[in-house]
């Protein structure tokens, strides 16, 4: 998931009595500046339609046509007016197309307002963002109005558009592993399966007892398990561990891998405590962490809730995700609050590796050195984006809001992975998720993505959202 950039099909508009001589050095220009942008482009073959554009009802259904044939290559579609362009074959061409559709016009220059060379995209955008929305056809369109391929602001509608087209391609065919049955002291955790699968979204369900005879089940030395030991030992500081501690945390982490490959999993959510620690004295928090710096958004406590949210997120970011407890005051700072998790952190969101430890609470029920797992850190400073979701009444419904993690110190008796998180008007957020019914947890993503996710979940996912 990480670093991934979306594939975009290419229209270019036309109406016939404005110059036509502009279509030609546009579809050259913005095929080459999104492949600057790192984007890969589909095209209409130039001989198809007359002057490689779509103007006429025919040609429209031409590039419907296309557009079928090459469904699954492509995240979005991308629609330049390099003149008025013609709202008729634009609705032809994109009446039934399934992806987001991003409307970008070509600016007028002052100088160039001659009847061969003035392009009106300004106004035609607007007529064709009038007939669009008359046949139900849902866009997107961003400000400035107007923008040429070369400058900044085109960047940005790119960058807004790609971080929304991935967040559609992942949740509408979203499966998430709920791995364990939930903790029934948990009841803040509770989902309805049904409303998520009629959102595109379907939860695999698999018991602990399963794993349980999964893990056991491995050899010692078998290769999956030495693997899975050499990774985890590389990735994090393991002072103090014993040896058959790692192998059992291991052996844990081979049948998550094997379980999200043969379910197809794209996230999940495991129920770590207590059945885990009770039969091979481990948690599995840094198994979560190693998970989520591979792009595979882990969530803990059978959130699968926050696994949901952690994805439309870092498909957003194009990076990592954790899930979170929103966990204590911090001090008088009624915008500043301290966010926890026992170490499910993926490394990338860390101000240094993190170092393998005893559970400091779990210790207490199970014994001392039988909850190893814990990847004990703090939050690097940086921008966030957070969020979570839940159902009500049949409907998936998410917060969303950002902030950023500060360098303020937090007690080296502080357990697990946690950082100062600074939000403003922090209190009303959290009024607003206490009065609303959602979870203590919440899923955080580096970088501020707020805007592209919820029109993403709003405008094309129908989902409710409310913006902190």
């Amino acid at each position: 998931m990480a670093g991934t950039r979306s594939t975009f099909a290419l229209l270019l508009a036309n109406r016939g009595f404005f110059p036509a001589s502009l279509i030609g050095a546009a579809r050259a220009e913005l095929t080459r500046r999104l492949e600057e942008l790192g984007h890969c482009v589909l095209l209409l073959d130039e001989q198809a339609t007359r002057h490689g554009a779509i103007e006429t009802r025919a040609e429209g259904r031409l590039f419907a046509d296309f557009l079928r044939q090459r469904a699954g290559e492509y995240q979005g579609v991308i629609v330049s007016l390099p003149n008025f362009g013609d709202e008729n074959g634009l609705v032809e061409a994109l009446r039934d197309v399934q992806v987001p559709i991003l409307v970008e016009a070509y600016p007028d220059e002052l100088d160039r307002m001659q009847p061969d060379l003035r392009r009106d995209a300004f106004c035609g955008k607007l007529a064709a963002l009038d007939a669009l929305h008359q046949n139900d056809i849902t866009v997107t369109t961003l400000p400035p109005h107007t923008v040429h391929p070369s400058s900044d602001a085109f960047r940005r509608h790119v960058e807004h558009f790609d971080r929304l087209c991935r967040v559609v391609a992942g949740l509408r065919h979203l499966r998430v592993g709920a791995i364990g049955a939930r903790t029934s002291a948990f009841k803040t955790v509770r989902i309805d399966e049904v409303a998520l699968q009629r959102a595109g979204i379907t939860v695999e369900t698999v018991d602990l007892s399963a794993v349980f005879r999964r893990a056991l089940g491995l050899s010692a030395g078998d290769e999956a398990l030495e693997a899975k030991i050499g990774v985890l030992t590389s990735y994090s500081g393991w002072s103090g561990v014993p040896r058959e501690r790692v192998e059992s945390i291991a052996r844990l982490g081979v049948v998550l891998d094997q379980l999200v490959d043969e379910l197809e999993l794209d996230a999940l959510a495991l129920r770590c405590w207590l059945e885990i620690q009770e039969t091979f004295g481990v948690s599995p928090c840094v198994l979560l962490s190693e998970m989520n710096e591979r792009g595979i958004p882990a969530a803990c406590e059978v959130d699968v809730g926050s696994a949901i949210t952690m994805h439309a997120l870092c498909s957003a970011s194009a990076d990592v995700a954790a899930c979170l407890d929103w966990n204590n005051n911090y001090g008088d700072a009624e915008d500043r609050c301290i966010l926890f998790h026992c170490g499910p952190v993926p490394q990338r969101m860390m101000a240094g590796r993190g170092e393998v430890t005893d559970h400091a609470i779990l210790a207490g029920a199970v014994g001392p050195g039988c909850s190893y797992g814990c990847n004990t850190g703090r939050m690097a400073a940086q921008p966030f984006t957070y969020g979570n979701c839940m159902t009500v009444d049949g409907r998936v419904s998410f917060y969303l809001g950002q902030g950023r993690f500060t360098e303020d110190a937090i007690p080296k008796e502080f357990f697990g992975c946690a950082g100062v998180a600074e939000i403003d008007r922090l209190q009303e957020a959290l009024l607003t998720i206490g009065r609303q019914g959602h979870r203590h947890h919440v899923a955080v993503t580096p970088g501020h993505v707020v805007e592209p996710v919820v029109e993403a979940l709003t405008r094309y996912l129908g989902h409710e959202v409310v913006k902190l």
